[in-house]
């Protein structure tokens, strides 16, 4: 590490010749404060640096001196309250220190280094061995910055990359975009290329971030061309940048999300299974789409026992228009949909708690409909070459509003009720399925990469208030911001084991770059998939922060029975347990709304000291205690997993490891590595066909003991918005190593809500070399009963020593608090 002091460092940077100008030129004049604001005039252009908290800050330089209005796509909040800080003028430099750092800002050339406030350096502007200094700068209409890249310095984040999780060396473009070969094997495949979700912000494991607010294209070089330093820079639009100091990596996203929105809760039931339809044709089989095919498909999925919730009908429900062909939108039913709204009915009474509908940006004509020249008339199209377009102009609340009372309303009043908003890179480039690129010019490049906010905005507060619960709505394309519209699922990738790695490395650098909800088509979406690759794609999928099934491929559309009795039986399996995790899951869902920790965390978001972890992008964290290691190579009989330190027990033997080594196990083809931390409480319900098919009457702790360790169980009523005004119920769950062997509390909730009774059963992994011989609760004696099965319906202990599990049921309920003792 670089420890400087305050009079080093100004003596350090005070050795570049003072000659030499930035590109926004010295200081000379001073500066001026106001509130948390100090303001610079410098040779060439003006700086603002502006304090959001202790442990972040605002810089914006403009050649012009004028600065861009507050925009609320990329951007949720702008107010912050007042930071305490002092501003010491030493001569060639400005001091600055808030309680946790120290920022030296030279006067001449302008450069600004950070340290926190032991002095330890951060991030630095001065490049000694760089050809233009560091710092600020600006070529035409593109806006720069340059910094020392340290050594051992690595970055993450950036959005949802296919290519590395840590960009060190690397460079990196950020552009909403599949890919601009449309050749598929070159273009929309191109792992390297794919940038559906890119996210303008990265982690360092210096201990910093940096979220650069700008829209335009960017290119972040990190280290790629000159090793001694690293640059970002926009085509457009003003140098407008955070500086986070953590220093750990979930402080700095929970501080990155402070400024562009966390995500909220979705509905409860939304964390079970969401299942995609073409109806029963995809693209060039159109004529074999119908209502019956969808009713039936809900059908079987009940009758088979495969719990599912959510269900969406893809593009071919719809006509196809006759200006856009099958990439717009013209909300009028194929005549091959008998009775849309019966069809609605049927799903709604199997217990389906939404179903949805897939739309594009463009409005079109159809045989009935004529959106697009009624939108065009009103001037609610985007113009395109000065004539009316056919993208609604979703940056203008009127044509939202138009759009969702004349199109959307004829499918949500019979029964829809949510939107996969897909293609929204369209806008201002080449669609997918024409050859038209929508609206071009200057103004386009600062909106493109925004516009999938504002598309995917407009119904998920719609439905949000139509429906009277929380919203949903899944989209593809996304940017800083997107995540307070969630979902974004990763794309239509083929059927193939090379792109099945790709995917599970997308959702950890989406995860670490502030977006928490994210699905994948299980199994892949195009082409039929090989049944082994099926298996272990939803092995994935199951713990994946949404999990989805949906496929394209004619007539098998990844629908389970479809793929053999092995993989139908592993989809079961793992579907069930997703079901069964959904206390866990949910729990952990209210801490990523609370903090912006991902459901799917990289290893290095909770391990960023462990050099170890920084290239692993085939384990995560799924939670705060269940590691998922997914099998990715085809016929692998075995896979080596690395576990960080700590305590680690296999999720299904219960056998105990050491951290801080490399294993290797066996990977039978229905077997999903799963490794839980030391001391973990997993919290699970009964089985479901779908949510809340039955009351949550027991609750199942599985618990590994070691040490001391807490978990807390978070409930609500699952679907409105009253969780944000706090009318939640939290129950907190410890056990502890005593000296007369171990203490299990589980404390009645506290909270507004008041959640259903429910007693607990504790399914203990017992590691300990006597059998257990004492269980009490709340100090009194539980008696032992000589098989599993009669605990189902009265309380009691019973040990199996063939699997080495105590299974513990309480007397009391959630009602009042509990104290289990036993050794």
């Amino acid at each position: 590490m670089k420890k400087v002091s305050l009079l080093l460092a100004i003596v350090l940077l005070g050795m570049v010749n003072a000659s030499a100008q930035t590109g926004i030129g010295s200081n000379k004049s001073g500066y001026k404060k106001q509130g948390n604001t100090l303001s610079f005039n410098n040779a060439n252009g003006d700086v603002k640096i502006e304090f959001c908290s202790p442990v972040m800050f605002r810089i914006r330089a403009s050649w012009s001196r004028k600065f861009a209005p507050d925009e609320h796509l990329m951007q949720e909040n702008y107010t912050w309250p007042t930071v305490d800080y002092k501003v010491t003028d030493a001569k060639s430099a400005y001091v600055i220190q808030t309680s946790a750092l120290i920022i030296t800002v030279l006067k001449s050339p302008f450069i600004i280094n950070v340290a926190d406030n032991k002095g330890i350096m951060l991030s630095s502007e001065y490049v000694p061995n760089s050809k233009q200094n560091g710092g600020l700068h600006h070529i035409s209409d593109t806006v720069m910055c340059t910094k020392d890249l340290m050594p051992d310095e690595h970055f993450f984040g950036f959005g949802e990359r296919m290519d590395f999780t840590d960009q060190r060396n690397k460079l990196v473009k950020l552009n909403v975009g599949r890919g601009k070969n449309k050749n598929n094997l070159l273009g929309a495949y191109n792992v390297n290329e794919a940038n559906y979700s890119p996210i303008p912000f990265f982690m360092s494991t210096k201990g910093y971030g940096i979220y650069l607010h700008n829209s335009s294209a960017t290119e972040w070089d990190m280290g790629s061309k000159t090793g001694g330093q690293y640059s970002f820079k926009a085509n457009d639009g003003e140098l407008d940048y955070y500086f986070i100091y953590g220093p750990t990596f979930p402080s700095i996203l929970n501080s990155y999300l402070s400024i562009t929105g966390k995500s909220p809760l979705l509905p409860r039931f939304a964390f079970g299974l969401h299942m995609g339809t073409y109806s029963g044709g995809t693209w060039g089989h159109e004529e074999l789409t119908s209502d019956k095919y969808v009713i039936e498909l809900a059908r079987k999925m009940r009758e088979m026992g495969i719990p599912v919730d959510i269900l969406f009908l893809d593009s071919t429900w719809r006509l196809f228009g006759k200006n856009g062909g099958k990439g717009a939108t013209t909300f009028e039913w194929r005549e091959t949909f008998k009775d849309p709204k019966g069809m609605f009915d049927s799903l709604y009474a199997m217990n389906f708690k939404m179903v949805g509908l897939h739309i594009r940006p463009r409005f079109d004509n159809a045989k009935n409909l004529n959106l697009l020249d009624q939108a065009q008339a009103k001037g609610f199209t985007y113009p395109e070459n000065g004539k009316p377009g056919e993208f609604v102009n979703f940056f203008d609340q009127q044509a939202a509003n138009w759009w969702w009372n004349n199109g959307v309303m004829k499918v949500a009043s019979i029964g829809a009720k949510f939107l996969k908003t897909d293609e929204g890179s369209a806008f201002g480039a080449l669609a997918n399925e024409s050859e038209k690129v929508g609206p071009t010019g200057k103004e386009i490049t600062q909106l493109h990469n925004v516009f999938p906010i504002a598309y995917a905005k407009a119904p998920y507060l719609k439905f949000q208030e139509y429906n009277g619960m929380r919203g949903l709505n899944q989209t593809r394309e996304g940017y800083s911001g997107i995540q307070r519209y969630p979902f974004i699922f990763a794309g239509d990738w083929p059927s193939e084991w090379q792109y099945f790695a790709p995917v599970i490395k997308a959702g950890l650098n989406i995860g670490m770059s502030g977006v928490g909800y994210w699905a994948h088509c299980m199994g892949g979406f195009e082409h039929a998939a090989d049944p082994e690759l099926y298996m272990r794609w939803v092995q994935f999928g199951m713990f994946s922060p949404v999990a989805m099934v949906f496929g394209m491929d004619h007539p098998g559309y990844k629908e389970p029975w479809n793929y053999g009795a092995e993989a139908l039986a592993n989809f079961k399996k793992y579907d069930d347990l997703r079901y069964r995790l959904i206390p866990y899951i949910y729990s952990n869902a209210y801490k990523q709304y609370q903090t912006g920790m991902p459901l799917m965390r990289a290893l290095v978001l909770e391990y960023q000291d462990d050099p170890n972890t920084y290239s692993i992008a085939d384990q995560y964290l799924f939670g705060d205690n269940i590691m998922v290691c997914p099998v990715t190579v085809k016929g692998a009989q075995t896979r080596t997993i690395y576990l960080p330190r700590g305590t680690w027990f296999d999720y299904w033997t219960g056998k105990e490891y050491t951290g801080k080594q490399y294993i290797h196990i066996l990977t039978p083809p229905d077997y999903l590595p799963l490794f839980v931390k030391g001391g973990s409480i997993i919290p699970m319900q009964p089985t479901m066909k779908y949510m809340d098919e039955k009351p949550v009457d027991v609750i199942t702790l599985d618990m590994f003991p070691y040490q001391s360790s807490e978990f807390k169980l978070y409930e609500d009523d699952g679907v409105s918005l009253k969780y944000k005004q706090g009318e939640i119920a939290i129950t907190s769950i410890n056990m502890t190593n005593v000296a007369e062997g171990w203490e299990l509390k589980i404390k009645k909730p506290t909270g507004s809500f008041v959640p259903a009774a429910h007693t607990y059963v504790a399914k203990i992994h017992w590691t300990a070399d006597k059998e257990p011989s004492m269980v009490a609760e709340n100090n009194g004696a539980v008696n032992a009963v000589n098989s599993m099965e009669k605990l189902i319906n009265i309380a009691g202990w019973y040990y199996d020593k063939t699997t080495h599990l105590l299974w513990i049921k309480t007397v009391h309920s959630n009602r009042e608090d509990i104290t289990i003792n036993f050794k």
